[in-house]
């Protein structure tokens, strides 16, 4: 039987049960410090510096339709970046930017009103003269960093990732940490 774990994966925790690197701040926190779950796979990486929807799988064909770009899963996150967005950045992000390793495919973006998140600790640096705005995403590729470079390139650094959705399954209330077991 196919069971699916959604885990809200809090800022500075890696997408795995172990950390293979010690830190001069000593280790890191991994999905291990907030659940038990034996025979479960990460389907799909995120950022350690990137929070929300994480997905594990016990099942390895799940696994790959989840987690393999060829299979077209919309992700789909809200993006905190620093400056005011407009039309213009807007239409670049969804016909695709030029990145070091080739251009990304078009994707889906659109200005949104901050969400009602969670606080982050450490809180995201607030600086008086620079606007931030929110952007929600959606793209099937799954790049290194991606949505990061994405708005780099267009001139807006990302100040805030979190992942809201994979496919079907969405982030809905869980705080982060908590995590709900599904049978399919």
């Amino acid at each position: 039987m196919s069971e699916i774990i959604l885990i809200n994966k809090p800022f500075r925790v890696l997408s795995q049960f172990t950390d293979r690197e010690q830190t001069s701040r000593g280790p890191r926190k991994t999905l291990a410090d907030y659940l038990s779950a034996p025979g479960f796979r990460v389907a799909g990486r995120l950022d350690y510096d990137s929070e929300g929807l994480l997905l594990l799988t016990n099942d390895g064909v799940l696994q790959q339709r989840i987690a393999n770009p060829r299979h077209k899963q919309w992700k789909t996150y809200w993006v905190q970046i620093e400056g005011a967005v407009n039309n213009e950045i807007l239409g670049q992000l969804m016909k695709g930017v030029e990145l070091k390793d080739g251009p990304t495919q078009p994707c889906k973006a659109t200005a949104i009103s901050e969400p009602a998140l969670w606080s982050r600790d450490p809180p995201v640096r607030y600086r008086r003269n620079v606007p931030d705005s929110w952007i929600e995403m959606s793209l099937r590729e799954g790049r290194n960093r991606q949505i990061r470079r994405m708005t780099a390139a267009v001139g807006f650094p990302t100040l805030r990732l979190v992942r809201r959705a994979i496919g079907p399954w969405q982030l809905d209330t869980l705080r982060p940490g908590e995590h709900r077991r599904l049978t399919l």
